[in-house]
């Protein structure tokens, strides 16, 4: 008997087909689910587009499907993509702000049009690949997450709600990925188990983000030229190329010697300017966020102790949050270094998601 029908997201990678595996093998329908989020064409620098989004990519999950004996589709979703996803990523940096894409992608995207789509064919649930688990506790639903330390999404995933997580599976979570490449391998996947993972942006696989936004915009040279970087106390050190081109934190590709490292410590849009600085001076005790979504509780009472994450890599540092109105206040123990407006503020109790939020300040 069938535990429930699943459309599970296909990328053709290693995770989503090793959570096709394990939802077979535990009795649910399946129907795969491959989108195609933008034309997949390789900029001049690279011969062949790869990446979870390319043609092939489609016809790896497509044949996947069709070994383990389960319906397959293609979802195009080039229009919903381009003006969600793609064209927040180039109005952030814009703004002076460093956009998390995955973040928004997830959001509107596999929990967006996904579950539009899985209504459409009668699924009780969507699976994905992701290393996070889900929890349940007085009556709300919360990511965990996943036992791969090294892999897990959890950063990725804050803003799914209630609803979603709740029809939401998560096969991998309680995996790490040298236990998925043993389970391909000891199935006849060979050339899978060893297939390497894609670490850019998918809609910009030579991880050029600069080239991408000077094509988005055209005009971008005449809008934006070149700039002014300065110290914190308003020295004028040299001239920059244009301030979309820079994130708090960036070290390298700077092209200005002063003697010493010297970091991006501002960015100003309105007057183009890129304020340099040591990297003590990165450092913060405090940020806010905005556009928040709460998780393991439905509101933040006084003050409470988490882990805040503020980069998919970073570990978190602990603090304490606060929320007044729609933004949560975050004042954190020890220091924080290179906090990025733009970029997500997780907060974990344990390994629980209690909720994140964006950085405005």
């Amino acid at each position: 008997m069938s535990k429930g029908k699943v459309l599970l997201c296909m990328s053709g990678g290693i995770d989503s087909s090793v959570a096709a595996m394990l939802l077979k093998e535990e009795g649910y329908e399946l129907h795969g689910l491959t989108y195609r989020p933008y034309d997949a064409i390789a900029p001049a620098c690279m011969e062949k587009q790869t990446g979870c989004c390319s043609v092939d990519a489609i016809f790896e999950a497509k044949a996947l499907a069709n070994d383990l004996s389960f319906g397959h589709s293609v979802l195009d979703i080039r229009k919903e993509f381009d003006k969600t996803v793609i064209s927040d990523f180039v109005r952030e940096y814009l703004s002076g702000r460093t956009p998390n894409p995955c973040v928004i992608c997830n959001r509107v995207i596999k929990w967006g049009e996904v579950i539009k789509k899985a209504d459409e064919l009668g699924c009780d649930f969507i699976a994905t690949g992701h290393y996070a688990q889900i929890g349940d506790k007085n009556g709300r639903y919360y990511l965990i997450q996943g036992d791969d330390d090294d892999k897990d999404q959890t950063y990725f995933l804050w803003q799914i709600s209630q609803d979603d997580l709740k029809r939401t599976l998560f096969p991998l979570g309680n995996l790490t990925k040298p236990e998925v490449r043993k389970i391909a391998l000891g199935k006849g996947y060979e050339k899978m188990s060893k297939k390497r993972e894609s670490q850019e942006i998918c809609f910009i696989p030579d991880n050029d983000y600069r080239r991408f936004i000077k094509e988005r915009v055209p005009d971008l040279a005449d809008k934006v030229g070149e700039g002014d970087y300065k110290d914190i106390t308003g020295k004028v050190l040299g001239k920059h190329k244009g301030y979309p081109f820079y994130t708090i934190g960036q070290r390298k590709g700077l092209e200005i010697a002063l003697g010493r490292p010297m970091y991006v410590v501002d960015i100003n849009p309105e007057t183009n300017t890129v304020v340099l600085g040591d990297r003590e001076e990165l450092n913060r005790k405090e940020l806010w966020v905005d556009s928040i979504n709460l998780m393991k509780y439905a509101h933040i009472e006084g003050e409470m102790e988490v882990t805040t994450k503020i980069r998919y890599n970073n570990k978190g540092t602990l603090s304490r949050i606060s929320q007044h109105g729609d933004k949560i206040k975050v004042e954190f123990y020890e220091s924080a270094w290179a906090i990025t407006p733009g970029q997500s503020a997780v907060f974990l109790e344990g390994r629980d998601v209690v909720g994140g939020g964006i950085i405005c300040r």
